[in-house]
């Protein structure tokens, strides 16, 4: 995890994919409670990661232990991003597993410690998963967002991301309503 430094302070996230975290066994046993830690903070801060309540250490648990059996199949990328081994970011896509669907993948999170907001780790851990997925042979990448996350829409449209739908006050926090917006990256037309 050799990265520019500053001062002795590592200036860019290094970003590992499930591989390279299996094996550093230092970080692979920290990084569930690490991951934990920041969706339940970003939770708990009103981000929009899928949950109302922030999870639990086990459903968090569950969630990367589907995420990383999946990868082992060939049929996802996990990516965890790190500034002086310390997590700091994660994000992941999935493969559909309609038969139909298998050529496609659905980005389904990536979520970054408030701390190290606007250092690029976020930009960082998208472009490697896109990356993955258009290593992996996906044709079509797709994600939603909550449509008052402006960052998170601007970071995805900036990569190439384009919005092909909405489902007006869709999601439900509360007695709150946000529109679903649907963003698709459709790698035949760049290849």
């Amino acid at each position: 995890m050799n990265r520019a430094t500053t001062g002795g302070v590592t200036t860019e996230p290094a970003i590992l994919d499930a591989m390279e975290l299996a094996s550093d066994p230092e970080l692979e046993v920290r990084f569930a409670e690490s991951a934990h830690q920041i969706l339940a903070d970003l939770v708990s801060g009103g981000a929009a990661l899928g949950w109302v309540e922030p999870p639990s250490r086990d459903e968090v648990a569950d969630l990367l232990g589907r995420v990383v059996a999946a990868v082992q199949a060939g049929d996802a990328a996990l990516r965890a991003a790190y500034l002086d081994r310390r997590l700091v970011g994660l994000g992941y896509w999935l493969r559909y597993t309609r038969p139909t669907h298998r050529p496609h993948a659905d980005l389904e999170k990536i979520a970054v410690d408030a701390a190290a907001h606007g250092r690029g780790v976020g930009r960082a851990l998208a472009a490697a998963l896109i990356a993955d997925a258009r290593e992996a042979g996906i044709e079509i990448l797709t994600l939603d967002a909550r449509g008052d996350n402006t960052n998170a829409l601007h970071l995805y449209w900036s990569l190439g991301f384009t919005e092909y739908g909405r489902l007006p006050d869709f999601v439900a926090v509360g007695e709150h309503r946000y529109d679903k917006v649907f963003c698709m990256l459709d790698f035949r037309r760049h290849d």
